[in-house]
């Protein structure tokens, strides 16, 4: 049996159609790309009561395998004080729960800062210290930046030169 060139055309325009309506695949999981990150980091972040610029050069981030993302970038803390100079470096931004070095953080805004004694420390928005934890150092690492994000099998490691703490989504 043949098919009509009217039947063939309607076919050919509904599998337009599912193609056209269909849902865009989501994005890969893993750790995200200079152009994504342009889209989606802040230009500056709320901290302690002032909006510090934040270093988009210096700026990381992952998608969870299910679509969820988290953010770390450095910030310039010129405008704060000196004993929040001391300790609050940079911005973490996690949509769902991270495990931090063993410690649970909600999806929330954070302040976060590698401190001298080796801890990392969490604070909330406020400049509130929420956990501390001791953090790992990689003397061996190729290429020491300032701050990036890197895959490591089932969790992420938030690297501030050769210094970092492992990131796992819950």
């Amino acid at each position: 049996m043949r098919t009509s060139s009217l039947g063939q055309g309607l076919i050919c325009f509904l599998v337009l159609l599912v193609a056209v309506f269909s849902p865009a695949q989501q994005p890969a999981a893993g750790t995200l790309d200079a152009e994504a990150l342009k889209k989606i980091v802040p230009a500056t972040y709320f901290f302690r009561g002032l909006s510090a610029p934040v270093q988009l050069r210096n700026s990381a981030g992952f998608r969870a395998a299910d679509g969820m993302l988290t953010l770390a970038g450095l910030v310039d803390t010129g405008g704060y004080a000196s004993d929040i100079q001391e300790k609050y470096q940079g911005f973490l931004i996690a949509e769902e729960k991270l495990r931090v070095e063993g410690s649970d953080l909600p999806a929330g805004a954070y302040g976060f800062g590698f401190e001298k004694d080796g801890k990392f420390l969490v604070m909330d928005v406020g400049a509130h210290e929420l956990f501390s934890v001791p953090f790992h150092t990689e003397q061996n690492l190729p290429r020491a930046v300032p701050l990036q994000i890197v895959a490591d099998q089932d969790s992420y490691r938030l690297y501030a030169g050769k210094k970092y703490v492992t990131l796992k989504v819950q």
